[in-house]
């Protein structure tokens, strides 16, 4: 992929947002996308709207001003995690089908907006603790809704979930790439980081991938 001159956009929740500073537009957080940006060729401008605790339905309503204004010749989109959170943790109710649809609503502006290379990330759990283990039944149909958009729009697809559930098997303790199921530690956003940058420019980051971990 060419990225010099372009500008390449990360979208999403708090796993994108990653602390970053919201006061200054180029902060790109602490997080995979800018260890991401770090390492992509060229000089792109990179952009980081993601926020913390969005559902799909908190990013349809900034989608104008937070996606489609910037113009971005690649978008990079990860969500879906919070749509099941908050149905376990506060019983609102996202249906998958129409979770899907809204999601595909958003790509088919997209396209229209600007017609921009994607990056879609499917959303990933990786249980820490018991109760966690039933969100699955939630989370894994909006996995399969992604990876049949990703098929749709010609996306290049990241299988997060695979991921980083493998490398917590391997590590043996999924606290060293997850801190609470959901946001990963300095060596989930490498393994991401390195993941994203295979998909799109052929190469990782070339890191060993270790940390001892942290908020995402």
């Amino acid at each position: 992929m060419q990225t010099a001159a372009a500008t390449v956009l990360f979208q999403g929740d708090s796993i994108t947002d990653a602390g970053r500073d919201r006061a200054r537009p180029d902060d790109l957080g602490h997080g995979y996308a800018a260890l991401a940006a770090a390492a992509l060729p060229g000089t792109p401008t990179v952009l980081n709207r993601g926020i913390g605790g969005d559902r799909l339905t908190d990013l349809r309503a900034r989608w104008d001003a937070d996606t489609l204004a910037h113009r971005p010749d690649l978008v990079s989109l990860l969500i879906g995690v919070n749509d099941t959170w908050r149905h376990h943790d506060s019983g609102l109710s996202s249906p998958v089908d129409t979770w899907e649809d809204e999601y595909r609503e958003l790509l088919r502006r997209l396209h229209a907006h600007c017609a921009p290379r994607l990056v879609l990330i499917e959303p990933f759990l990786v249980p820490v603790t018991p109760d966690q283990w039933a969100w699955r039944e939630d989370l894994d149909p909006r996995i399969h809704a992604v990876r049949r958009l990703a098929a749709e729009h010609d996306a290049l697809l990241l299988a997060a979930d695979g991921l980083l559930n493998q490398a917590a098997r391997t590590a043996g303790d999924p606290t060293l790439i997850v801190i609470d199921g959901v946001h990963p530690t300095d060596l989930g956003h490498r393994l991401l980081a390195d993941a994203w940058l295979n998909l799109v420019t052929g190469t990782g980051t070339g890191s060993d991938g270790g940390s001892d971990g942290g908020a995402a």
